[in-house]
């Protein structure tokens, strides 16, 4: 089955085009900040919404103004383009999706998006309107579709990376019998109901006493000096090193699960009321559990599998897999119990996630949960 794939690589620009490149970002965050302004204001002051096409008029006339003929001299595609992402910001704040949209800052992540008719794509070299030389992108893995949007971007440590869409054959994986229930946690990041856990690399705390050395000597550069610029980078690189190794342990166990697995069964966590204790926010925060089951779902749905999550309020941790009983507490120290109707050891994470399955299986087969949680469907049933 064919599906849209996104494809990311690093390239390393040359000087004309990391200018031309610069030139590009400013202009598109400018074009960015500039139409959230007019939004903004407009429905505070006027009681007018704008829309895409209003914002998109303003521009044409914006592009006019003499003081504004910079705007001119990069490619309209990744300007036009922004304003599409402003009002797909918009529409996700109106759905209850996300906030309200923010100004973009000049040192955060900086991106800009190419249609096809902003760059030539041949023999697997990528051209970008305005340039004249391809981008040298060190290639790691290989596609075969027609690409259907690029997307520059370069992140906090200068760092620049290529992005195609691409519609291409997807080979699917064999079906599997297997069906699971998963616990996520701080100790194993996951834990599944057949006794497998993943551990936890805690990338963050490894490098903690590092990344705490830099950010104190960059608070001690001056504000606007070159040695706070280079400071801030080695803090940005070190930062970015840590995401990459998350990221990609998250990818490694996400695919793993979803491979050997036909049905997967999650439990719901309020991860932003979890942060607010403090003993735990930075550990809750290394697990990445909300990419992990972001990974789970497009994996999931990309290779015809089952994913669902369980009612939130769910004693998945307190009751007993084998006789049913449910404790009235359960410290979060405690990692194994013994039940006192049944007599039986259960570990705490393992108990959980036999119950996930459990539970899952009850609600997907049944369409609804008689203990008052919603149905998977109505929860996150995917693929």
């Amino acid at each position: 089955m064919k599906q849209l794939r996104g494809f990311k690589y690093r390239f390393y620009p040359t000087s004309a085009q990391r200018l031309e490149l610069a030139h590009t970002f400013g202009c598109t965050r400018f074009v960015y900040n500039w139409a959230l302004a007019l939004r903004t204001n407009s429905y505070y002051q006027d009681n007018v919404s704008l829309t895409y096409t209003d914002t998109s008029n303003a521009l044409t006339k914006l592009k006019k103004d003499p003081e504004k003929m910079w705007l001119r001299a990069v490619s309209s595609v990744p300007l036009q383009q922004g304003l599409r992402h402003l009002n797909t910001a918009f529409q996700n704040f109106f759905k209850g999706k996300t906030k309200y949209p923010k100004f973009k800052k000049k040192n955060n992540r900086q991106s800009a998006h190419y249609a096809p008719n902003a760059f030539k794509w041949v023999e697997g070299k990528l051209t970008l309107a305005k340039m004249s030389q391809p981008l040298k992108i060190r290639w790691s893995r290989y596609f075969t579709g027609e690409p259907k949007s690029v997307t520059i971007s370069k992140d906090p440590s200068n760092r620049y990376f290529v992005s195609f869409l691409v519609e291409e054959e997807l080979e699917q994986w064999s079906q599997s019998s297997d069906e699971i229930g998963i616990d996520l946690g701080i100790k194993d990041v996951v834990v599944t109901s057949n006794g497998f856990a993943s551990g936890n690399p805690k990338h963050y705390q490894k490098y903690q006493t590092r990344l705490k050395t830099l950010q104190r000597r960059l608070a001690k550069k001056e504000k606007g000096s070159n040695n706070r610029h280079k400071a801030r980078l080695k803090v940005a690189k070190l930062h970015a090193k840590i995401a990459d190794c998350r990221k990609d342990f998250l990818h490694k166990l996400s695919t793993k699960l979803v491979s050997e697995s036909q049905a997967i069964y999650t439990e719901t966590l309020a991860v932003k009321n979890m942060m607010a204790n403090h003993q735990l926010a930075k550990a809750i925060a290394d697990c990445g559990w909300a990419e992990f089951l972001r990974q789970l779902e497009y994996k999931a749905k990309w290779h015809d599998r089952k994913i669902g999550a369980i009612d939130r309020w769910f004693p998945s941790s307190k009751r007993c897999n084998p006789c049913g009983h449910i404790l009235d507490k359960l410290p979060l120290e405690v990692r194994e119990w013994t039940c006192p109707s049944c007599n039986s050891l259960n570990l705490r994470d393992q108990n959980a996630a036999l119950n996930i399955k459990a539970v899952g299986q009850t609600v997907f087969a049944c369409g609804s949960s008689s203990s008052g949680g919603q149905s998977l469907t109505d929860l996150a049933i995917l693929g």
